[in-house]
């Protein structure tokens, strides 16, 4: 199954797509990543996802990457004697750790690191900065806060804490468990919540251990300000605009959106656009213009994928949605204003071997009649090299490796393939020539290019490139391996 796009579609599996026949929809549709949100849903429906996503993979016959979504530390006050309570502009507002329940005056928040944290001036935002609030005084024991913007305050709502870096761990007691669980069932990426620092990302790391690739979300301002730090001890980012939007001046988002992504693109990782991307398709069959165009915008500035959350989720179209992300992908990709967007902006560090021979691979696909570039990758890196350069033909990436296949899933423009173990590059060329045939990519008579590492199965020995042609007979008689 080849898609007529680069750009990835993640959509999120949830009671609108939990069984078998939805799910593989889904897959039809245009969805390359599922999602696993460990926020919802139990271990035993978790693993019932997994399974039935890996039961099509077989029946496709093409990987799929599977990513778990872990839910992070959640900052939310206590309950009220009468359930909620309205809160008027101007009025003070305290919250401390006092356990009895809150009335108009006061609430329960507890959470003493906040408090640790906090100082005058600082701001808190609840039920997703609906209410506003500014600290006045505060100790390691209440915040008496002026109410800014005023509203109806209930049990249990959510806080957010934009103003300091908070001493608190992104890892819970329960994503640990959850990282476990979802790292034995197989998962290929974990998507890390309310990552502040460089550290948060190295703890999960050392928990995965290997086994899943580490995705940080952004989505506190503290990250976005450690957000280099961040990106080089993370293997993809999360560009979660939901609660970057809560915490930032909502006008400050779609910058950050750019900045963010054309760093992701520069030190070849991959980055997907999340949040409120269809939101009307959660209702409605047909998505607004406005949405389309926030879907479009993404693409046009390059990212290697886009994000449904609850459309494809809690939906009423789940499928609707996903095929109508694949429509706009299409037609962006299809328009040349985005080849021309796209090649203005390539850059990012060349100063190693296999940047050389990517970058050359681009530039004679792009000026000669090839159809395809072929990397082989057993790490993956020489793939993502690839992707950055966005070049104008499909890339199509060969690795013995299921678990680098899947995980490149996720990557801007790879057909990924899985292919037995190599010992020599004639071989590795052939399997080429047969893969660019047998997946629609080249016809006998085409010419593909081949880079790959010699001596194989070395990561980071991307060395050889050559311009080979699909039929092997021609290969045979022209190698003299």
């Amino acid at each position: 199954m080849r898609r007529l796009r680069n750009v990835k579609i993640v959509a999120t599996l949830g009671p609108a797509s939990n069984d078998y026949d939805t799910i593989r929809a889904l897959f039809e549709a245009g969805a390359d990543v599922f999602r696993l949100n460990m926020s919802h849903g139990d271990h035993s429906e978790i693993r019932a996802r997994h399974e039935m996503i890996r039961k099509i993979e077989a029946e496709k016959r093409r990987p799929i990457a599977i990513l778990a979504d872990l839910q992070g530390p959640k900052l939310r006050v206590g309950v009220f004697a009468n359930g909620e309570e309205e809160l008027v502009e101007g009025q003070t507002f305290r919250l401390d750790l006092d356990e009895a329940e809150g009335d108009s005056t006061r609430v329960r928040l507890p959470h003493p690191e906040i408090f640790a944290a906090l100082e005058a001036g600082s701001r808190l935002l609840v039920n997703d900065g609906k209410i506003r609030l500014k600290v006045i005084e505060c100790s390691r024991e209440h915040a008496e806060c002026e109410v800014v913007v005023g509203g109806t305050i209930s049990n249990r709502k959510g806080v957010n804490v934009p103003d300091v870096v908070l001493p608190l761990a992104a890892l819970s007691e329960k994503d640990r468990k959850d990282l476990e669980f979802v790292c034995e069932l197989g998962v290929d990426w974990l998507a890390l919540s309310f990552v502040q620092r460089p550290d948060d990302v190295w703890e999960a790391r050392d928990l995965a251990n290997g086994r899943a690739a580490i995705l940080s979300k952004i989505e506190k301002p503290a990250a976005v300000n450690a957000f280099d730090e961040i990106l080089s001890v993370s293997d993809g980012i999360m560009v979660a605009r939901g609660d970057l939007g809560v915490e930032l001046p909502v006008q400050n988002v779609p910058p950050i959106q750019k900045r963010l992504i054309r760093k992701c693109r520069a030190a070849a990782k991959p980055v997907i656009v999340a949040t409120q991307m269809l939101e009307s398709m959660i209702d409605s069959p047909m998505p607004t213009r406005a949405e389309v165009s926030d879907v479009a915008a993404a693409i046009y500035e390059g990212t290697d994928a886009v994000m449904l959350s609850a459309e494809s989720a809690a939906g009423s179209y789940p499928i609707e949605a996903v095929t109508t992300m694949d429509n706009v992908a299409r037609e962006v990709e299809s328009d040349p204003t985005f080849r021309e967007v796209m090649d203005a902006s390539r850059g990012g560090r060349k100063d190693t071997v296999a940047d050389a021979i990517v970058s050359a691979a681009r530039e004679i696909a792009e000026t000669t009649n090839i159809k395809a570039i072929c990397c082989f990758s057993q790490s993956g890196t020489t793939a993502l090299l690839v992707a950055r350069e966005r070049p104008h033909v499909p890339i199509i990436a060969m690795t013995h490796l299921t678990s680098t296949a899947r995980r490149l899933c996720l990557s801007w423009g790879m057909h990924c393939v899985i292919t037995g173990e190599l010992e020599r590059f004639k071989m590795a060329v052939v399997n080429a020539a047969r893969a660019a045939r047998r997946e629609g990519f080249a016809g006998e008579r085409d010419q593909i290019v081949v880079t790959a590492g010699v001596p194989f199965n070395m990561p980071g020995t991307t060395n050889i490139l050559r311009v080979a042609p699909c039929e092997e007979r021609l290969i045979f008689n022209t190698d003299p391996e």
